[in-house]
């Protein structure tokens, strides 16, 4: 049977222990171990430890040699003779002493006595006994009063000289006078001391005599001092010399430390340990130890199994290195023992040795027989070497020749070498780790050794090492043996076990240090033993075994909130035993614990899935909430996050991810449980009539998705248990029916709120653009953000849903909008339809005051134009429009409303397959003109305004009043929603000032969607029942649940809104132009022309008329100044406002109002009857181009200084109809029949056109123009017009786009319509308008027809047709 497959089985019946009984032991992984005697290992330890005490270097001393005391024959001075220069000074303050001098005198007497005293001279014993009894004398009370009052030198002098005189005569003979000079020697110090002192702290400069006397003194007392330093004044001037002596051996114990060492280890006194010594002393001597040398290398050199053999290498090379580098080192330990004891080598004379050389070729510092505190000691300057300066006769140590008694294999041959060096070493090493570990926990805020072991122990561990002849790499195998025993008894940590392989494999730090294992796993291992590599694999194969049991307990508990890090026993895995060269590789043992590892992960996830279950979830189900689940699924997130946070680095273990093994089990088990809860939930909820609130709803989506979505990242093959989405959707679209029905009531409130006034910060600052609208329909958007952002911040994960729930949204935004529009336009049109101040006071006035009233104006001829006093509050509330169109676009952007209808597109059936019922009808209705009407005032006009209304009487729409004028146009538009056909009824009214309005005629349209099955526009002239009639162009599509066309619903009505708002806004200047831009403004211009001589020619008829002189281009332009200084006055109060947008659509509209009212004064409007209006002569549209042209250049508004254009652009001032009115002076003074022909031809060009575009595209024609009328506007046939369906106003982006083809469309297609109009002011060409509307009419009916055509063709027989409702 293989290893591996043994050890397999050894790591399966592991692990399956290990499950049944949980326990955390390592007792499987422990090695037998070998029987060694205590006792004997002790005394080979003591042994050596004895034999390094007597190698060790010997300590030496300097000893002092007396010498016999000559007798001294020297003068010295007398204290009188030296103090004479103090005594002759005055009394004054440069020779005494500072104030406070004492103070300091004593601080610095006192640091001599401590030794703190810099000077080196003051560090002699003697010479702090003689300052010490000074400072006695000093400290008395009485001398220091004196001495702080009189401040004399020569008082300290001579107490100092007093006490040192006393002092050193003690103990001296009286023949004997040495010691004199030893006082001046004293004296001289004293002096120099009260001189640092004044130096020190300054006083010198205020004391110069004083100074100079002090250092005039020392001079004097060190006269004769100049043997002082001599060896006869040393030892107290007693004289002599040393010499150096080597301290001869106690072998006393406590002089011993290694022994000591030993003795501890094995737990013995100090006395056993010396009665030993004592007793072997004779035994074991430096000759024992250097007969055992040299027997080993006799044995060495017989290839005896004393030593190490060939056997035991691998390689022949291998043993060759080892035993060359053997016997050199043997030779170096030889030569170290004699120079340790030269009389080992004195007793062989008659050969020379060599001399111990340390810088050999080889020398391993690591089997060096010294400790470091033996090194240190032989390196220090004093220590003698061990070279020996005589020859030595070294061949009786060169026992190559000589073969040792004859003995058995059993017996003990060496003094210190046991029988089994390697076993001895390996149980001594053990006992050592276990002293040092007890040690070590008894003190444990000491820092460990990396080696474990102390200084102590190392050191003898490399002595046993050194003389016994243990090979590196067997320290290093039988260390780590050692260390893998302790580790599997639980003795020592996995830190532990880490620094120990790093002890073995990675050199010191510090060089000095020289360790017995320092980079001995790192020694080639083709040069190891056998034996080494064995032990190696067997220790490495035990720890493998014993962490991977250590690692499955750590990952037990992996899933805790503070589990044991596995960081560790991994990297002692992967760095120090899967990735040793030789660990026994065995994938079979990985593979089986990795599938055991990962059972127990799962088994250990379902037990914390089942502790947060009960946790979480009550077992009573009547009781269980949506709260419950969220709960459970936060506490498997917040597993999930925290297990993939903490194995982010590292994911798998071993090829376990402990992640996996949770997801898989936890997840699919929540999915599960969650399905089943929230079910049951619903149905209780449903049986008792109960509504789960929305956002437990909510609130539960969001965490089943982020548990979907860690189960889709983990398991991406394996599919959720249930469909999120379906199972919560009602709760997304009750929300939506609860916005939907809040939404009026939101609009409400925030226009209730809103004081329609700029948001400026001071009252007089100008505000910005976006200041200009008001807080209502920001709050109003913000609304709708917050209730879209509420659907899309739950990241919906199903498209189809997620695009209806839009398109509903898009309903209640466009629902809000309609309503915040019809609010503002109700307090817009109170705003702008309120009463003038005359009205005001008209409406007190009596039936006959009113009445004299319009009597006396128009007898008077009186208008009453005034500008019009606009509210700011109107303006803002245009503003708010413009401001809510840009941010419904940026809303349409942000919902992505295109990519919404198409996922709606791509999951509906095919269109063969659909069965398409339109429910709601939208039809949109332009009130766009009248003529001919009944003229209900007095002044033979009529002030018309539209109301539509159903059948019942209920009010659709109302226009705004055209004043004074019976051929209004109004262009205003109304969508009206139905299910089936309508009847609508269009009055016109006469609007009055006093009394009630006058009906000016009725005309009723029937709206049947059957009729527009063709979705096509249509133009009805209604005639009305007393004079006159209505153009209405209608228009149909159905109302459909799409989101595009919500969105275009909501634009158009903004667009609608602001166009009405406009409207009113030019409204009340649109009659001040009218008036300015008048007939009667043209009479008036030009019967200021007349002169006296044009006078009497009417009275004199034979005489010719002289010619009018036409007023000058100024006089023209003249004109125009009220009306231009009435448009200034108006865009000020505008200006202050509007924004930019906002006022540029106002001057645009304006702009259009003066294109018409010129348009009106040059031809009348489109029809086939003629017209009473009169044809200008030259004069005349020469003054109506001149207007059209000073109001171009007003509307463009060119800056004189800069050139730049602030006014309305050029694209918009150059419209279809500026230049329809710009053609008009080729035509407008042609003859009839000239214009006949011209019309003719365009007519024909235009049919054959659109004759060839129908053949080529197979499309209907389009054709310029609306029919004029007849049974052709009774029918109402399909009109050439494009529609401006809600798909085309979807965005703004789309507007743009439909207003920019109409523009081209304009441009591209002439027509005759301005040839027709100014023949309606020719009489003679009555027949050919009858004519020319007749073939408008066939012309429309051919187009329509094809139309239908086609379309049937592309429905599929006539599809569209077919699903409409029928009458």
């Amino acid at each position: 049977m293989s290893t591996s497959s043994t050890r397999s089985r050894g790591v399966n019946r592991r692990i399956n222990s290990l499950q049944s009984n949980g326990t955390q032991s390592r007792e499987s992984s422990r090695a037998r171990k070998h029987s060694v005697a205590q006792d004997d290992a002790y005394t080979y330890a003591l042994r050596v430890a004895y034999l390094a005490y007597l190698l060790q270097p010997k300590a030496r001393r300097m000893q002092h040699v007396p010498a016999p005391p000559p007798l001294i024959h020297r003068p010295s001075a007398s204290i009188n003779d030296l103090m004479k220069d103090f005594s002759h000074l005055k009394d004054s303050k440069s020779t005494r002493f500072p104030h406070g001098f004492m103070s300091e005198l004593e601080k610095r007497l006192t640091s001599v006595l401590m030794g703190k005293e810099r000077k080196p001279e003051y560090n002699d014993p003697i010479v702090k006994r003689t300052f010490a009894a000074f400072l006695n004398a000093f400290t008395e009370q009485s001398f220091r009063k004196r001495m702080e009052k009189d401040r004399r030198v020569e008082d300290l002098v001579l107490i100092f000289f007093s006490n040192a005189t006393k002092e050193l005569q003690k103990g001296k003979s009286p023949r004997d006078d040495a010691w004199k000079l030893m006082v001046d020697r004293h004296l001289a110090l004293f002096v120099r001391l009260i001189s640092l002192v004044l130096k020190d702290h300054d006083w010198v400069r205020d004391r110069p005599d004083l100074t100079s006397r002090l250092t005039t003194l020392e001079s004097k007392l060190l006269a004769h001092d100049q043997d002082l330093a001599a060896a006869t004044s040393r030892n107290g001037g007693a004289g002599g010399s040393t010499i150096e002596v080597i301290v001869p051996l106690s072998h006393e114990v406590k002089d011993m430390p290694m022994v000591q060492h030993v003795a501890r280890v094995f737990g013995l006194t100090i006395g056993q340990v010396q009665s030993d010594i004592n007793r072997y002393k004779p035994v074991w001597t430096e000759k024992a130890a250097l007969q055992d040398l040299k027997a080993y290398q006799v044995y060495l050199n017989l290839d005896s199994r004393k030593t190490l053999r060939n056997d035991d290498f691998d390689l022949d090379e291998s043993y060759e290195t080892w035993k060359k580098a053997e016997i050199h080192e043997l030779s170096q330990m030889m030569l170290a023992i004699v120079q340790a004891n030269p009389e080992l080598a004195k007793s062989t004379p008659g050969m020379s040795r060599p001399p111990f050389n340390r810088s050999s070729s080889y020398f391993d510092p690591l089997d060096s027989m010294y400790s470091d505190a033996t090194k240190k000691t032989t390196e220090s300057p004093n220590a003698s070497s061990y070279a020996i300066d005589q020859p030595v006769d070294m061949r009786s140590l060169n026992s190559s020749n000589e073969t040792p008694e004859t003995e058995s294999e059993d017996d003990e041959v060496f003094t210190y070498i046991p029988s089994d060096a390697r076993l001895y070493y390996r149980f001594i090493l053990a006992h050592m780790l276990t002293h040092d570990l007890t040690n070590l926990k008894a003190r444990p805020s000491e820092a460990a050794d990396p080696t474990l072991l102390s200084k102590e122990s190392t050191e003898l561990l490399n002595e046993l090492s050194l003389r016994w002849r243990v090979s590196q790499p067997s320290r290093a195998v039988l260390y780590l043996d050692v260390i893998r025993e302790n580790f599997v008894d639980q003795e020592i940590s996995l830190e532990m076990l880490d620094a120990a392989f790093n002890f073995v494999k990675e050199p010191p730090q510090d060089a000095q240090r020289q360790q017995s294992l320092q980079g001995s796993l790192l020694i080639d291992r083709a040069k190891w033993t056998l034996t080494d590599i064995a032990t190696l694999q067997q220790l490495l194969l035990a720890l493998h075994d014993a962490l991977l049991r250590e690692l499955y307990i750590i990952m037990q508990n992996c899933y805790e909130p503070k589990p044991p890090m596995v960081g560790p026993i991994m990297y002692v895995l992967e760095n120090h035993i899967q990735g040793d060269p030789s660990f026994p590789k065995s994938p079979e043992e990985i593979i089986a614990f990795s599938g055991q590892l990962y059972r127990g992960l799962q088994q250990k996830a379902h037990e914390m899935y089942r502790n947060y279950l009960e946790k979480e979830v009550p077992p009573d189900q009547s009781s269980w909430e949506f709260f419950h689940v969220i709960e459970l699924g936060k506490s498997v997130v917040a597993l999930a996050q925290r297990i993939q946070k903490r194995y982010r680095k590292d994911p798998e273990i071993l090829g376990v991810s402990p992640l996996a093994a949770l997801v898989e089990t936890i997840l699919p088990l929540f999915a599960e449980d969650a399905r089943d809860i929230v079910a049951r939930i619903l149905q209780l909820a449903k049986e008792k009539q109960e509504d789960v609130p929305i956002e437990d709803g909510f609130l539960l989506y969001g965490e089943l998705t982020e548990i979907r979505r860690i189960h889709s990242d983990v398991l991406p093959k394996i599919p959720f248990a249930f469909h999120i989405e379906e199972l919560l959707a009602d709760f997304v679209w009750r929300w939506i029916c609860t916005t939907e029905a809040a939404i009026p009531d939101w609009v409400d409130r925030a226009v209730k709120q809103d004081r329609f006034v700029v948001r400026t910060e001071h009252k007089d600052q100008i505000p910005t653009e976006d200041e200009r609208h008001s807080v209502s329909v920001i709050d109003i958007f913000s609304s709708f953000k917050q209730t879209i952002d509420r659907i899309v911040q739950l990241n919906w994960d199903d498209d189809l849903q997620y695009a209806k729930f839009m398109t509903s949204l898009a309903r209640v935004v466009g629902i809000g909008i309609a309503r915040y529009c019809e609010v503002l336009e109700q307090k817009f049109s109170r705003e702008m339809d309120r009463l003038t101040p005359e009205q005001e006071a008209a409406t007190n006035q009596s039936k006959q005051e009113k009445w004299l009233q319009v009597a006396k104006d128009a007898w008077n001829n009186k208008d009453k134009i005034e500008p019009f006093q606009f509210f700011p509050e109107s303006f803002v509330k245009l503003n708010n429009v413009d401001y809510a169109t840009l941010q419904l676009d940026k809303l349409e952007h942000e919902v992505n409303v295109d990519a919404c209808a198409a996922v709606i597109q791509s999951h509906a059936l095919p269109v063969t397959q659909r069965q398409k019922k339109i429910n709601n009808y939208v039809f949109t209705i332009k009130i766009v003109e009248a003529e001919d009407l009944k003229a209900c005032d007095m002044n033979g006009l009529s002030d018309p305004y539209v109301v539509l209304g159903d059948e019942y009487q209920k009010r659709l729409a109302k226009t705004r009043i055209i004043y004074r004028n019976l051929n209004p146009r109004w262009d205003e538009t109304v969508d009206i929603t139905t299910q089936g056909p309508l009847n609508i009824i269009a009055t016109v009214w006469d609007w009055d000032t006093l009394g009630d309005h006058d009906c000016v005629g009725r005309a009723s349209l029937k709206l049947d969607p059957s009729h527009f099955s063709d979705f096509l526009p249509r133009e009805y002239w209604l005639d009305l029942d007393s004079q006159g009639r209505i153009l209405l162009r209608v228009s149909m599509e159905g109302e459909r649940d799409d989101i595009q066309f919500y969105f275009g619903k909501a634009f158009r009505t903004l667009k609608r809104t602001e166009r009405d708002m406009t409207r009113r806004i030019t409204d009340k200047l649109s009659a001040y132009i009218n008036h300015c831009l008048s007939r009667r403004a043209l009479k008036s211009l030009l019967s200021n022309r007349t002169t006296m001589s044009s006078v009497s020619s009417y009275f004199n008829r034979n005489r010719p008329a002289p010619p009018v002189q036409p007023p000058s281009a100024a006089e023209v332009t003249h004109a125009l100044n009220p009306l231009f200084a009435y448009f200034d006055d108006n865009f000020a109060i505008m200006k202050q406002t509007l924004t930019d947008a906002a006022m540029l659509m106002v001057m645009t509209r304006l702009w259009k109002e003066v294109l018409a009212t010129i348009e009106a004064l040059l031809v009348p409007p489109l029809s086939d009857k003629l017209s009473q209006q009169r044809q200008l002569n030259q004069q005349e549209l020469d003054i109506v181009f001149k207007w059209l042209q000073d109001l171009y250049d007003f509307f463009h508004a060119v800056d004189e200084e800069t050139g730049e254009a602030i006014g309305v652009p050029l694209d918009i001032l150059r419209s279809p109809k500026y230049f329809d009115i710009t053609t008009l002076n080729f035509f407008y003074f042609e003859t009839t029949e000239s214009l006949i022909r011209t019309s003719e031809k365009m007519a024909s060009a235009t049919a054959s056109r659109h004759q060839t575009q129908r053949n080529r595209l197979s499309a209907p024609a389009n054709f310029s123009g609306p029919s004029f009328g007849g049974a052709a506007g009774l029918v109402g046939l399909p009109s050439t017009r494009r529609s401006k369906t809600i798909m085309h106003s979807r965005n703004l982006g789309t507007m743009r786009k439909a207003k920019e083809e109409k523009r081209k469309e304009a441009q591209a297609d002439p027509n005759d319509d301005m040839i027709l109009r100014i023949l309606r002011m020719r009489p003679e060409a009555e027949r050919y308008l009858r004519d020319r509307s007749r073939q408008k009419e066939r012309l429309a009916a051919a187009a329509a027809a094809d139309m239908i055509v086609k379309q049937s063709l592309m429905a599929g027989g006539g599809r569209m047709m077919g699903n409409l409702p029928r009458r």
